[in-house]
């Protein structure tokens, strides 16, 4: 898999992932290759942290400018 080109993922499934991960939540994606290689995607999940899920977890989706600022203050404001 290639690294994703979209920088947010929309969580389908948190199977597992209950506590980390809420379903229909947009995440943010930090660029990891290495990861990208085994289907993994890296994502600030509930905890405020980054960690690695697979990629089945999320639909990759891309905003409009304007949204994307909207996003990434309310990410850094909490």
């Amino acid at each position: 898999m290639k690294t994703p080109t979209k920088p947010f993922a929309l969580c389908i499934n948190n199977a597992d992932y209950e506590a980390s991960l809420i379903l229909g939540k947009v995440y943010r994606i930090m660029p990891d290759t290495k990861a990208a290689k085994d289907d993994l995607v890296r994502i600030v999940d509930e905890s405020g942290e980054d960690y690695l899920y697979h990629k089945s977890h999320f639909v990759f989706v891309d905003f409009p400018e304007a949204v994307k600022k909207k996003i990434l203050a309310l990410a850094d404001a909490g």
